[in-house]
């Protein structure tokens, strides 16, 4: 499965927004959307975050 289809799923599981997402590892919501359609990739710190929210 790929990177975005991960961090949408466990998303929507944890029942977040992409704005609320974006809140709390310090990007924005259109970050998130990029990430999830994987038109880019998190740098390391990010993936670091969302490892720990999910």
């Amino acid at each position: 499965m790929e990177l975005g289809k991960q961090i949408k799923m466990r998303r929507q599981e944890a029942h977040l927004s992409q704005e609320e997402l974006a809140n709390r590892v310090y990007v924005s919501r259109q970050t998130i959307s990029n990430w999830e359609n994987d038109k880019s990739y998190p740098d390391v710190n990010s993936l670091v975050l969302l490892s720990e929210i999910f």
